[in-house]
């Protein structure tokens, strides 16, 4: 538990008065236990009541969104969104489409979106948003006419150098593109105010790959940096088949790497001959299928219903799927099975429990702020080519994601040498984003 008295006071008073927002108390404690260092350390911190003001966000925005289903009837949804931190930057951060979506995931998810942008080294603030609406199973129309209603609430509080969302679960291209037509709409001007657009209409090519890509780059860099080693000949489990799980399937591929499983909500598929992605991309992205459907083309394959890919033996584990899915049940398995390495692919997927359980047995953790930062560095990068208006070559950009991904290892690293952390990567990471963060609300007084 937090050993310095700032820290825990404050801890305690957040989880005293929001004792049911446990995703959000979550991600705060990961950060607080790390950073205690340089509480110790530096004063000026709890002079200045930075801890405070972090777990606050600047701004929680909540709005209804009424919208016509094909049936003509009217259906309400709830909408949001939460600027949580704007020190370094404009607020940046992804909107999720899903019936899970609540204040708590969106806070944490925004509190983590800080430290994520930090370690870009980009100039990001932090901020997350959606609604409770689920695009699956619905019409082209009515996605369309609900992401039309809700930019139409939405719009009066994002803005190219004020707040840009991007794509998130359950928002891609096709979300992103009804929502930037309809802004443009209302504000009748044409500017960067979403990122993850069309590559024809302000897009930046590389930016569908830039999250499982960025992830493969980080990986790659953490095995050259720590073990002199790389993904050729790893067997590597993968949760997930959405954008991120699909492109870190194709990248770690590429690097040398065979992937064995992917998942959905309704089971994962294990081919111990390592997925055919083209077979993957073909029902995922072109069919919205089920993963089930693999094995109509690969018999060899095995479908697991209900479960998640972690019995499965690998060298390293990508879980791409969602928060909290891997827990410690599934780390003591993975570990017993000689897991080496795991990056966390999407946001906090693995437990408390399960990362001290791997931290206990020495396992190599890529915390998600860091390992999966490719996609809103590459929004970042999309903001730049807006500002210019002038696109960049799929080349450039993933020359860029790459420089990036490695100087967020190099970053993480170096923090954790600085504080006697040997290479803890989660430790580095949260030190090397909370100091950036800290030191410009310091600069810039209060507010």
């Amino acid at each position: 538990m937090l050993q310095t008295a700032y820290a825990r006071t404050i801890y305690e008073a957040l989880a005293k008065r929001l004792s049911y927002e446990k995703e959000f108390l979550q991600a705060v404690l990961e950060v607080f236990l790390s950073i205690e260092p340089v509480l110790a350390e530096d004063p000026e911190i709890e002079q200045n009541g930075i801890l405070e003001r972090l777990v606050e966000p600047d701004r929680q925005i909540q709005f209804r969104v009424a919208w016509l289903n094909d049936a003509e009837r009217v259906e309400i949804h709830r909408g949001y969104r939460i600027e949580f931190n704007s020190a370094i930057g404009p607020y940046k951060g992804g909107l999720r489409f899903h019936p899970s979506v609540n204040p708590s995931i969106l806070k944490f998810l925004g509190f983590e979106q800080v430290f994520k942008n930090s370690l870009t080294g980009l100039w990001l603030g932090g901020a997350k948003g959606g609604s409770n609406f689920d695009p699956h199973g619905r019409s082209a129309g009515e996605v369309m006419r609900f992401c039309q209603a809700f930019m139409t609430e939405l719009y009066h509080y994002i803005g190219q150098n004020r707040d840009v969302p991007a794509g998130d679960i359950g928002v891609g291209a096709r979300e992103i593109g009804y929502m930037f037509g309809q802004y443009k709409r209302l504000a009748n001007e044409f500017t960067g105010v979403l990122t993850g657009k069309g590559p024809d209409f302000g897009g930046s090519l590389g930016r569908t790959e830039a999250t499982g890509y960025g992830l493969c780059y980080y990986v790659e860099e953490v095995l050259h940096r720590l073990r002199g080693d790389s993904f050729a000949g790893k067997t590597i489990t993968v949760s997930g088949s959405g954008n991120v799980a699909i492109f870190a399937v194709e990248k770690a591929s590429e690097l040398g790497g065979k992937v064995v499983t992917m998942s959905d909500s309704s089971g994962f598929i294990h081919d111990p001959n390592g997925i055919d992605l083209d077979a993957i991309k073909t029902i995922k992205l072109q069919r919205r299928g089920r993963i089930i459907e693999y094995l109509d083309t690969h018999p060899q394959a095995e479908f697991v219903a209900g479960q998640r890919p972690w019995g499965v033996p690998c060298d390293i584990a990508l879980p791409c799927a969602t928060q909290n899915e891997l827990d410690e049940d599934d780390a003591r398995t993975l570990i017993s099975n000689g897991l080496m390495l795991i990056a966390e692919g999407a946001n906090m997927p693995a437990t408390t429990e399960a990362v001290h359980i791997m931290r206990e047995a020495k396992v190599i953790f890529g915390p998600g702020k860091a390992a999966n930062a490719g996609g809103v560095a590459v929004s970042g990068l999309e903001m730049t080519q807006d500002s210019q208006r002038l696109p960049w070559t799929f080349t450039e950009v993933d020359e860029r994601l790459q420089l990036i991904m490695k100087q967020i290892v190099e970053r993480s690293l170096a923090s954790a040498e600085r504080y006697g952390l040997d290479s803890c990567l989660i430790d580095g990471a949260n030190i090397a984003a909370f100091t950036r963060v800290y030191g410009a609300m310091i600069a810039q007084g209060v507010f």
